[in-house]
C-alpha cells in the first residue's frame, strides 16, 4: 500500500515522467509498441482488401461455394439422423427385452 502510494507520488512528477520518457528503455518500448500497433493495421487492412476482392469477385463463384456447403451440410445431417441408433429399449433380435 505504502509502496503503490509512493509509485503514484512519483509518477505524478511532471520531471520524473519527462525523464523516463527520454531514457532508452522506455523509447525503445513505445517503438515497439508503435511497430506492433502499425503491423497489425496493415494486416487487417490487407485481410480486409482479400474479403472484398473475394466477395466481389465472380458473383457465381462465391453463390456456388454456399450452396454447396448447403447441400454438404443438409446431406450429412440427413445422414447422421439416418444412422443415429434408436431409443434404448427399442432394440431387435437376440438380447431384445421382449
Amino acid at each position: 500500500m505504502v509502496l503503490r502510494r509512493l509509485l503514484a507520488a512519483l509518477l505524478h512528477s511532471p520531471q520524473l515522467v519527462e525523464r523516463l520518457s527520454e531514457s532508452w528503455p522506455i523509447r525503445r518500448a513505445a517503438q515497439l509498441t508503435a511497430f506492433a500497433l502499425l503491423q497489425a493495421q496493415l494486416r487487417g487492412q490487407d485481410a480486409a482488401r482479400r474479403l472484398r476482392a473475394l466477395a466481389a469477385g465472380p458473383a457465381g463463384d462465391l453463390s456456388r461455394r454456399a450452396a454447396r456447403f448447403r447441400d454438404t451440410f443438409a446431406r450429412e445431417l440427413r445422414r447422421g439422423l439416418r444412422d443415429r441408433p434408436g431409443p434404448p429399449g427399442s432394440q431387435r433380435g437376440p438380447g431384445a427385452n421382449s
